[in-house]
């Protein structure tokens, strides 16, 4: 007689083969189910831009009567501007904000993880400690205070992600880049950057979404309607004293939440590799 310990094992530990799929198939429905709770409100907003303002009060259903454009088309031109006039103004303001956390944010994490000056923990220290404070320096109603902070590296987030990322590439190569003529710029130019890709990716991505979210920041600083972006378009389809459009912001909502969607689409790979290899040693 022919023993098989593998068999023997699944048995008194209870994982045939027929168990494992059945707990598979009973985590996926679970998973498949969470998924569906999760997505219903985003997917009621999107029934809802279809509606009437009478229809979305009574109607919970995330099938929509009809696929008519009318809604998002009013709702484009509901307010003063055009909404696209928010959207470009987001725009201009989260590729601002990309390039100068890009630039600012990696020089001075360069700086920290790899450069020896005086009293580099104490200020390291004090960054992470930091909060952006303003002065009245007649910035208000310009961008200037939403993009011109960026580029001085006041987001500590992403100093301490890539910190963390440069901390672990070999310094030898920093060594042999010194023997061979470089100082400090070129090889922060010619060998930091070309191999921090993911890390610079990942905080592209979180810095443009964070600035094309942001809601109080242009709350605080802007306040003539055609310097709007689209979080301050969409708050002015609510109106607590009078009669507020909500089809027109739920299909302004809508169209704002594609920029979002596209870029997790696509640049979803580089997100998870910039995240999974921040922090760890090789």
């Amino acid at each position: 007689m022919t023993d098989n310990p593998t068999v023997a094992n699944d048995d008194i530990v209870g994982e045939s083969p027929q168990n494992r799929r059945l707990v598979t198939i009973v985590l996926h429905v679970l998973l498949i189910a969470a998924s569906i709770v999760m997505l219903y409100p985003l997917l009621w907003m999107l029934a809802s831009s279809f509606r009437t303002n009478g229809e979305i009060l009574n109607n919970l259903s995330i099938i929509p009567e009809s696929l008519s454009p009318r809604n998002y088309i009013a709702g484009w031109n509901a307010l003063n501007f055009s909404f696209g006039r928010f959207a470009w103004n987001s725009l201009v303001i989260a590729v601002l904000t990309v390039a100068g956390n890009l630039m600012s944010c990696s020089i001075t994490a360069y700086a920290f993880a790899r450069l020896n000056f005086r009293g580099r923990k104490f200020w390291f220290a004090i960054m992470l400690g930091t909060l952006m404070m303003f002065l009245k320096m007649g910035w208000i109603d310009t961008y200037l205070p939403l993009v011109v902070p960026k580029f001085l590296a006041v987001d500590a987030f992403f100093i301490f992600l890539m910190v963390q990322f440069f901390r672990q590439i070999p310094r030898e190569l920093d060594e042999a880049a010194k023997m061979d003529g470089c100082g400090p710029w070129r090889i922060y130019f010619k060998i930091m950057l070309p191999l921090s890709v993911p890390v610079l990716a990942t905080a592209a991505i979180f810095s443009f979404i964070w600035s094309w979210s942001d809601f109080f920041g242009p709350l605080i600083f802007l306040n003539d309607v055609k310097s709007y972006t689209v979080q301050l378009g969409l708050r002015s389809f609510v109106d607590a004293t009078s009669v507020s459009d909500w089809v027109g912001l739920f299909a302004m909502s809508s169209l704002a939440l594609l920029p979002v969607f596209f870029i997790f689409l696509f640049f979803q790979r580089m997100l998870i590799e910039g995240i999974a290899t921040t922090g760890m040693k090789r």
